[in-house]
């Protein structure tokens, strides 16, 4: 009952956001392109790369980290540059953004050798032992996610973002997760598994 409750919602909400265009979102980019490139895949590992990244998903997280900034971070998602930057940004900008990065391909990675072994089990398996949840479950064989479903596309990411993130998550520093799950999965990981991991998705496209 509560998938169905879940998936629901999920159509609802999709049904409500705005139709995004490309050519106003690629006009209106130029003050992301510092920090997530110029063709949207970020030079900066701290920085994500999102071109590629679902139209969907991109819009919930600047919906959220403009919650994130109204609500003194005590709602959605604060990040003290991002939050910021997406305070100005009407629902047709969200929209807009979302469109033009989600249009651009994403550039090749790799996923280090050192790295593909014990990565390869945690992402594919998860540990019985230890309750953790596989990650292909919710991103799928290639790390692609579903837009549908809002689960976001972690293949080509940087290993460095993608490590702070499961940090935050962890750690409680970022909860705008439906219901909980990556928090859920996050606790369980140890710095070890964090490191592998994040070095792993690199190279799964």
């Amino acid at each position: 009952m509560k998938k169905l409750v879940l998936i629901v919602s999920i159509l609802v909400s999709c049904s409500t956001w705005a139709q995004g265009n490309i050519e106003a979102g690629k006009a209106k980019s130029q003050t992301c392109v510092a920090c997530h490139g110029a063709d949207g895949n970020s030079l900066l590992g701290m920085y994500p790369s999102l071109a590629g990244q679902h139209a969907k998903y991109i819009e919930k997280q600047l919906k959220d980290l403009k919650l994130g900034m109204t609500s003194s971070g005590k709602q959605g998602r604060f990040d003290p540059v991002m939050s910021g930057m997406a305070m100005p940004l009407s629902e047709q900008d969200m929209a807009d953004l979302a469109a033009y990065y989600a249009s651009l391909p994403l550039a090749h990675n790799t996923t280090p050798e050192s790295a593909v072994e014990q990565g390869k089990v945690l992402y594919t398996a998860g540990d019985a032992e230890r309750g953790l949840a596989a990650c292909i479950a919710c991103h799928g064989p290639r790390g692609n996610g579903t837009e549908l479903s809002g689960f976001p596309k972690i293949s080509g990411q940087h290993a460095e973002y993608i490590k702070s993130q499961l940090e935050k998550f962890r750690d409680g520093n970022r909860g705008n997760d439906m219901n909980a799950m990556m928090r859920d999965v996050a606790q369980k990981l140890t710095d070890k598994d964090i490191e592998v991991l994040s070095n792993y998705v690199g190279g799964l496209h």
